[in-house]
């Protein structure tokens, strides 16, 4: 968790056990709402009193009773209510935590949970027919910091990004494009139904037309669609550079039918006696998996015997396990709640190992984006959406990402543009950054290497609330960054982000670090170093800069 609470767990487990407790006794440890309280606190007493026939507040007693503090790291525990234990720290415990803190320094938070072993996170994953949209940037935003959350608790993460590069949104931006080269041709502009009609669909035929003067009225669909897609690709590659995430693998769906894996799917399916054809077209008993219905898996010949889009979805995370991922972690718009249950019993039912929630997700919702207090809509290159890239050219790359990490994904987000422009200490990321800012210019004012700052100091002299505070805050780092990537939340690092900064305002406002007795300041800078470790980290497994400027 972090300085102290380890071993004060690990203590109180083995307190518990000599009373009776079980052997796989976890004691639940909280920081106290009133820092008057103390720096811990436990309510195992109220949890095991009636296992062990107990009154609460005498099991608190009797625990407090069998503590080695020495081994715990305090300095005293208390009874509180109706039995709740309140512990203090010694001033060793958090002097070696802030201690240990600053030799770690951009290791400070990185654990080894993970063990090495593999994942894979797919995110963004949009069908290639235009620029990626804001939803998208949420999305990217999301996968990339649950991917750095997984690295940082030792995983071993791949990231993939899946195209949707067949199908009939590939078909109708083929079509549109096409009936873009005709127009330059001369002919009338006729837009399929369905069809695409932002202004990048016109940039694309004039380089087509460019590219291949020997087909300037399109009349190759085949081509026309294969360059278009090619364009399309480079620009979302661009956006995702604009925003700063690098992708592993790219997984082509096409690939799926071209390889025969889909077939070979089908094939497995029916196989493994969960399918049925009725009305002629062929079913997944998807229900026997705790679906609402079964689903179809091929179309009857009336309507094309084609397949539904969850059947290469199937083959294609079936790629994935046998690929060796054990772990798959999906990041996806809300709108694919109900592909969950269906993906994972079209691969319950191929019968090859695959455990029941496999893969994982985690859902977003939309975003609003507000300017001036009015929703924006439109974008001027893609007509009827605002692009990520656009989102990034107004506000630039940090204040996007932090604005998209900041509320839990499956929560509504209104991005409020004026807010992100504005450099007051309302911005939650001009916030943060400006703490860190603060924090690299008292080095700057003294003329200090901060890396060559003595960690030797009488921790004492560090007195203030405001201090002890910011030293519980920043020691709790590691068990923040822990529970964040077993949650696949990364908008609990932004809130503590968010949070310390304010601690560190505060701190800066009210103690003084240089030009004070050598004692005071050298344990004061030794604390300044410490906050600036973490806002860094934390800034940076986010993919936000951390500024010595601002």
């Amino acid at each position: 968790m972090s300085a102290g609470a380890d071993a004060l767990r690990a203590e109180l487990a083995r307190a518990a056990r000599g009373l009776g407790a079980p052997a796989d006794v976890v004691p639940l440890l909280e920081r106290p709402r009133d820092p008057a309280f103390g720096d811990w606190a436990t309510n195992l007493a109220m949890v095991l009193s009636k296992r062990l026939g107990r009154k609460p507040r005498d099991l608190a007693q009797q625990l407090i009773e069998s503590l080695d503090n020495a081994a715990a790291g305090l300095a005293s525990a208390e009874i509180a209510g109706p039995g709740f234990i309140n512990f203090r720290l010694s001033a060793d415990t958090v002097a070696g935590g802030i201690t240990a803190l600053v030799a770690a320094a951009d290791a400070f938070g990185r654990q080894h949970i993970g063990a090495d072993q593999a994942v894979v996170v797919e995110f963004v994953s949009a069908n290639p027919t235009g620029p990626l949209h804001v939803g998208h940037g949420r999305q990217a935003a999301l996968g990339d910091a649950i991917s750095s959350l997984l690295e940082w608790t030792g995983w071993r993460v791949s990231r993939e990004f899946y195209y949707n590069d067949a199908g009939a949104q590939i078909e109708n931006l083929a079509t549109s494009t096409q009936a873009r080269i005709r127009e330059l041709a001369g002919g009338a502009l006729q837009i399929p139904e369905g069809g695409y009609h932002g202004a990048y669909i016109a940039e694309i035929a004039a380089r087509y037309v460019a590219a291949h003067p020997d087909d300037a009225s399109g009349e190759d669909l085949d081509a026309v669609r294969r360059y278009a897609v090619q364009e399309l690709r480079k620009e979302q590659d661009l956006d995702m550079q604009a925003f700063g995430v690098a992708f592993d693998t790219y997984f082509l769906e096409s690939s799926l039918y071209a390889d025969g894996r889909v077939e070979q799917t089908v094939r497995e399916l029916v196989a493994s006696g969960r399918t049925y054809e009725k009305d002629g077209a062929l079913f997944l008993s998807t229900t026997a998996y705790g679906d609402d219905q079964d689903r179809v898996m091929r179309k009857s010949a009336a309507k094309g015997s084609t397949y539904t889009y969850f059947v290469p979805d199937v083959a294609y995370h079936e790629t994935k396990w046998a690929r060796g991922f054990r772990r798959a972690i999906n990041v996806q718009g809300a709108d694919h709640h109900s592909t969950v249950t269906r993906v994972r019993a079209g691969l319950q039912a191929l019968n090859v190992g695959i455990p029941e929630g496999y893969p994982e997700y985690a859902l977003h919702q939309m975003v609003t984006v507000l300017k001036g207090g009015e929703e924006v809509k439109l974008s001027k290159r893609a007509g009827s959406y605002v692009t990520v890239r656009e989102l990034i050219d107004e506000v630039g790359r940090d204040a996007v990402r932090y604005f998209f990490l900041m509320r839990k994904g499956d929560s509504q987000l209104s991005f409020d543009v004026d807010l992100a422009r504005s450099q007051t200490e309302d911005n939650p990321v001009y916030y943060i950054q400006m703490a860190h800012a603060r924090l690299a210019g008292i080095f700057r004012m003294g003329n200090i290497d901060p890396s060559t700052i003595a960690t030797d100091v009488d921790f004492s002299a560090l007195s203030l609330v405001e201090e002890s505070e910011l030293m519980k805050a920043l020691l709790d780092f590691p068990a923040v960054v822990a529970n964040a990537a077993e949650a696949l939340e990364p908008h609990r690092v932004a809130t503590y982000l968010h949070d310390t900064a304010g601690r560190v305002h505060l701190w800066y406002h009210k103690a003084h670090v240089l030009n004070e007795p050598e004692r005071i300041t050298r344990a004061r800078l030794l604390l300044a170093r410490a906050a600036q470790i973490v806002l860094r980290n934390g800034l940076g497994l986010l993919g936000i800069s951390a500024p010595d400027r601002m």
